[in-house]
């Protein structure tokens, strides 16, 4: 592991000079930043009428998913470090000719709650190699988001350099590192995804009975980015997202669950993927479009979930496991 020195107020570049000597994985890291610079700007000069929050691509007037969508491989493509990017929208991987890395990503998780104005954001997952399939999320290179909202923020995590880490765009145009998250604690914060399962998953109804009943803070908007990213920031909390016989999976391994695995796990706190018992980041991706459901927070709270959900949670009962395996 590169024992970085992840100093406050440096730029992305210099964050990335100390945290990977991989020079092509700067490069990816570099383009993907500068496509959400450019899609930061596209959402919030949206215009939105009706269903739709449109902006310019070119000549085009795009809906702003599908923009962000485009600037994405655009970016990507002329990174030239990049061999298949695969997104979200369309999940089948193209060819945008570079070497290195395999990308996939949702170009704007939220896209629907645009005009709202509440924050929602890119999500994106690096791997190395030329495949995005038959792979796990802990083979990642790197994962990261961009939130859009009052502040616009590039939240990364680098394998092997510790941490999770926030970028903030500035006036002119530029990230600077405002935060390092390497611990995530016990809080009363939690956001329930899919709460309409709680109709016929009793285990589910009971969690969620059990945070109301200790008066824990509702914290959700409805876009995973914003509600994931709080556990980030405040350092503790709790996202859930369950199926039952009538709700099934909506959210996708490879395109949202992984990525964001890597970086809470790597900001210090856990997941709970697949009705498993093991971490998003173990459970092998088989299909582009393979769904499931899913927990994020710290290492109590995934332990509740799962002893809530399944009856009990091995990886998280024995503490000499645990300190033996912190990451799985």
């Amino acid at each position: 592991a590169v024992q970085t020195q992840a100093k406050i107020g440096d730029s992305l570049a210099e964050f990335l000079a100390e945290a990977t000597p991989d020079t092509k994985l700067r490069q990816l890291l570099m383009s993907m930043s500068e496509a959400i610079r450019t899609i930061a700007f596209k959402v919030r000069t949206a215009s939105c009428a009706g269903t739709a929050c449109v902006n310019s691509f070119g000549d085009e007037q795009l809906a702003v998913d599908m923009l962000a969508d485009k600037l994405l491989f655009e970016a990507l493509r002329y990174s030239h470090v990049c061999k298949y990017a695969c997104s979200e929208e369309v999940p089948e991987p193209v060819d945008v000719g570079g070497e290195g890395f395999c990308v996939a990503f949702d170009p704007l998780d939220g896209s629907s709650i645009v005009d709202t104005n509440f924050a929602v954001g890119t999500i994106f997952g690096v791997w190395p190699g030329d495949k995005l399939k038959d792979i796990t999320g802990r083979e990642q290179a790197a994962a990261g988001m961009g939130i859009y909202g009052p502040r616009t923020v590039f939240c990364l995590a680098v394998a092997g350099c510790p941490g999770c880490h926030e970028f903030l765009l500035m006036d002119d145009g530029k990230w600077v590192h405002v935060k390092e998250t390497t611990e995530i604690g016990e809080g009363k914060l939690f956001a329930p995804g899919n709460l309409r399962a709680t109709f016929d998953n009793p285990a589910y109804e009971r969690l969620i009975s059990h945070y109301l009943g200790e008066k824990y803070t509702l914290r959700y908007t409805g876009g995973m980015v914003p509600d994931v990213f709080q556990i980030i920031v405040k350092e503790k909390g709790v996202f859930t997202n369950v199926t039952s016989p009538s709700t099934k999976a909506k959210l996708r391994i490879l395109f949202e669950v992984a990525p964001l695995a890597l970086m809470v796990e790597q900001a210090g706190g856990a997941s709970s993927c697949d009705g498993l018992c093991k971490s998003a980041l173990d459970v092998p991706i088989l299909g582009y479009d393979q769904r499931t459901q899913v927990c994020f927070g710290s290492i109590g709270e995934v332990t509740r979930f799962e002893e809530y959900l399944y009856g009990n949670s091995p990886r998280f009962s024995v503490p000499n496991e645990l300190e033996a395996n912190p990451r799985q």
